[in-house]
């Protein structure tokens, strides 16, 4: 069961009660913005599905929602970025302009974050770059939630990449993934309707493939993209994303990156700061004129989507799905499931903000 509300509707919504946790005007809306780029797209289990838990997190004295967000060292072209312990929501887009600095200036910018929270989906901060005809890259390490191939520990979290990329007249390429064969907000769904997750998707606590959406809170794991062959080749993605996020800037890295829910406690003996991010900006015209690039970004594009297909089906170019239920939503609406309105409405009871 699902009730569909607007988007101007979620936003001031959401915008409300992040000021109520004390974030000012300007981070607020940039919060509730980059939240709210994950229901547009379609990954409803990023989006204001998640506001409750940032209000725990906030609760628990987890969450700054007045970061002094800054570089604490950098060269022309890279930097470390502190936030302070602010949302990732807000860290992720002030980090990305650092990076998009840089690469104005001097061509590329890259840019490894410490001491932040939870950013949202990767993909709203890789697509930051494409109004400057930049290609735009996005990762975060996560909650440690995934067993390393043969593995029965969980050390590592879902640690998506995204990547987008700049075309002409065609619409641009956005890739944005987890390093699993599903993140486990699809689990949270499945949860909350009470259906079995495909096999693959995670394992029990003895190792066993397991279609229980409960299987990871039961003690079990996220299994690293590739399925039954092919997950070291998920593992080793997820390995570079915290490596990139974490080791590179000095935040939590493997099992000691700091849980997404506020029951759970952060390590007793953190070996660094936070949750990690890693972002880059690459000018297109430091490699070749944009608009010669977009051409053949369009030719590239319009030669795989036009691909003889297997009957029945399509061939897609990524961003392509996303891009169409965004349109879609901002038309019809984002539809939201019974558990989350009701969540949604505590929180409007709780900072006395209608839903």
């Amino acid at each position: 069961m699902t009730t569909t509300f607007s988007y101007t509707h979620l936003f001031s919504f959401t915008e409300a009660v992040f000021r109520s946790m004390g974030c000012p005007a300007a981070d607020a809306t940039l919060a509730t913005e980059t939240l709210l780029s994950a229901d547009l797209r379609g990954i409803d289990s990023h989006g204001v599905a998640r506001l409750i838990g940032y209000v725990r997190l906030w609760e628990a004295g987890r969450i700054n929602p007045t970061p002094r967000v800054g570089v604490t060292y950098e060269t022309p072209s890279t930097a470390v970025v502190d936030g302070d312990g602010g949302l990732g929501l807000v860290v992720g887009p002030k980090a990305m302009d650092v990076a998009l600095e840089k690469a104005r200036q001097v061509g590329t910018g890259w840019v490894s974050v410490k001491n932040s929270n939870h950013f949202g989906i990767a993909g709203y901060h890789a697509m930051k770059a494409l109004a400057h005809d930049m290609i735009g890259l996005a990762m975060t390490n996560a909650s440690p939630l995934v067993a390393p191939t043969y593995s029965l520990e969980r050390l590592l979290g879902t640690n998506p990449i995204a990547v987008a990329v700049p075309a002409g007249e065609q619409p641009d390429f956005v890739l944005d993934m987890a390093t699993t064969t599903a993140a486990n907000g699809k689990l949270e769904i499945a949860q909350r309707k009470q259906l079995p997750i495909p096999e693959g998707w995670a394992q029990d606590a003895t190792g066993a493939g397991s279609s229980d959406a409960n299987a990871v809170k039961n003690g079990g794991a996220l299994l690293p993209l590739g399925g039954a062959t092919g997950s070291h080749k998920g593992y080793g993605l997820g390995a570079v994303v915290d490596i990139f996020s974490a080791v590179l800037s000095g935040a939590n890295y493997g099992p000691w990156v700091p849980p997404f829910v506020a029951f759970l406690q952060p390590s007793a003996n953190p070996v660094g700061q936070g949750l990690g991010h890693f972002f880059g900006a690459m000018r297109v015209d430091a490699f070749r004129p944009a608009d010669e690039f977009k051409a053949h970004m369009d030719n590239w594009i319009t030669t795989f989507r036009g691909a003889q297909a297997v009957p029945g089906q399509q061939v897609l170019i990524p961003g392509d799905p996303e891009r169409e239920t965004s349109a879609q939503r901002l038309l019809d609406g984002i539809p939201l499931l019974e558990p989350v309105v009701r969540d949604l409405e505590m929180l409007g009871a709780k900072f006395g903000v209608k839903f």
